[in-house]
């Protein structure tokens, strides 16, 4: 009794699946790597991220952007706005709109209170002038050594005297003026915008707590803003007697 022949497979293998005995191994769509896509494992190196050259052109380029002014605009304006809110509050008035509406040059702060006065207005008021103060004290001392130190041959236009042959890099005006603008006018020029930061961003959290009416987080932010104004203040005692 003879079997029937079997008939030949006519059908295509899956992808994937064992061939037949003898015949080549088809290739899986995997089997090439999609270039698309960056490599991953353990040779693929570090994933990317700020390098050491843009946070150096981060540092470097910070005095020269415009958020940094706007920031040392708003601490500029800060005491005065503030000293006008507290008496326009007192009386019912728009204090509240007023200071978000200075606090708007800063980044991130957006919208405003509920209502445009009130004790909320002038308790912000009250609660952020020795913050404000401090800050402009910081931000105006600051600023002048990088004037007074990167043009310090001229310092006998505004009534002091150089004294190059008694200064750091003397006796001639050339190194101290070198030694001057290095060490003073640099300094502080790189220094001054993340200082200018951290004040107005102080600012805005204590604006946004106390008009915001945030309870806890208000009050924290009260506490830190009045540790920071004391701080402040102790500092600029032998800055002031020494001017």
């Amino acid at each position: 009794m003879t079997s029937a022949p079997t008939p030949p497979n006519s059908s295509p293998s899956a992808p994937g699946s064992p061939s037949a005995p003898g015949s080549p191994p088809s290739p899986s769509p995997s089997a090439e790597p999609d270039a698309s896509r960056p490599p991953t494992g353990p040779g693929a190196g570090p994933a990317a991220g700020p390098t050491s050259g843009s946070r150096l052109a981060l540092v470097l380029g910070e005095p020269f952007r415009a958020r940094t002014w706007r920031r040392v605009a708003h601490i500029l304006l800060a005491v005065p706005v503030g000293l006008v809110s507290l008496p326009l509050a007192a009386a019912g008035g728009p204090a509240g709109r007023l200071q978000y509406g200075l606090a708007r040059l800063l980044p991130g702060v957006a919208g405003g209170p509920r209502t445009p006065g009130g004790p909320r207005a002038f308790a912000h008021a009250l609660l952020a002038l020795p913050l404000n103060v401090v800050a402009l004290m910081a931000t105006c001392y600051g600023w002048a050594l990088v004037l007074l130190n990167l043009a310090w041959p001229l310092r006998p236009l505004v009534g002091m005297p150089l004294h190059a042959e008694r200064s750091w890099g003397g006796p001639s005006v050339l190194g101290a003026w070198l030694v001057h603008a290095a060490g003073g006018g640099v300094t502080f020029l790189l220094a001054m915008p993340w200082i200018c930061r951290g004040l107005a961003a102080l600012q805005a959290r204590l604006l946004t707590s106390v008009l915001g009416g945030r309870g806890g987080a208000a009050g924290t932010t009260v506490v830190l803003a009045l540790l920071v104004a004391g701080g402040g203040a102790v500092l600029a005692v032998p800055v002031v007697h020494q001017l």
